[in-house]
């Protein structure tokens, strides 16, 4: 009996790991897109470049493995994240970000990632991790995963602050105004003031200084 390549292709399909890219840039994830599509197994079924579209498409698209930055416009990666889990308990995601500090890997993998690669890792490491998170398998790429088991997970006192609070206070470590972070995220500088204030408060550090002593016991290195 003669074999139907229609169902021959289809069997073919169904083997593919299916992707949701999430970035903020298209440049990127047209190279993402490249990467992942080249290196055969996986499919990339759509693209979104904020958190309300990544939402969305999640949730028509019901793709197997979401590869998502945490940097997004509106809303950050973790935090959409966590929607994509209300609304499927057993979704997928891996963090894919320019953040290589370990608070930033431990918050996503708290929050329910099943992954954490930094943007610095070999191209192969983000092929290797997808096929590893649709197999059900927790992925840390190298570099990560040695920082994560050199790290004293006693830094207790970051745990009251947001995913955006953590971005918010990174970059003003590092020494960028309310100003240029706000254009940087995407936000108004009320906003980011607002989330100044809120880290102020939280970490109780009243002057500049202060913030960064805190931010620095916080592995946010400038």
């Amino acid at each position: 009996m003669k074999a139907n390549p229609m169902k021959e292709n289809t069997r073919h399909a169904k083997r593919h790991v299916s992707v949701l890219l999430v970035d903020d840039h298209a440049v990127v994830r047209e190279g993402y897109r490249r990467l992942l599509e080249r290196a055969g197994g996986i499919a990339v079924s759509g693209e979104a470049a904020d958190a309300a579209t990544a939402h969305s498409m999640f949730c028509s698209l019901d793709p197997q493995v979401v590869v998502m930055d945490i940097t997004l416009p509106g809303a950050s990666g973790i935090e959409v994240m966590r929607r994509m889990l209300e609304s499927r308990a057993e979704a997928r995601v891996l963090i894919f970000s320019m953040h290589e500090d370990t608070i930033f890997a431990t918050r996503a993998l708290q929050a329910g990632a099943f992954g954490y690669v930094t943007k610095a890792s070999a191209p192969h490491t983000l092929v290797q991790a997808v096929h590893s998170v649709a197999a059900g398998k927790k992925y840390l790429s190298a570099e990560m995963a040695s920082k994560l088991a050199l790290r004293d997970y006693s830094g207790a006192r970051s745990e009251g602050l947001s995913a955006r609070e953590m971005q918010v206070l990174q970059l003003l470590a590092q020494g960028q105004s309310v100003k240029s972070i706000a254009e940087s995220m995407g936000l108004s500088p009320k906003t980011v003031a607002n989330h100044q204030s809120a880290i102020k408060q939280k970490l109780d550090a009243d002057t500049s200084i202060e913030l960064l002593r805190k931010a620095i016991e916080l592995g946010l290195q400038t």
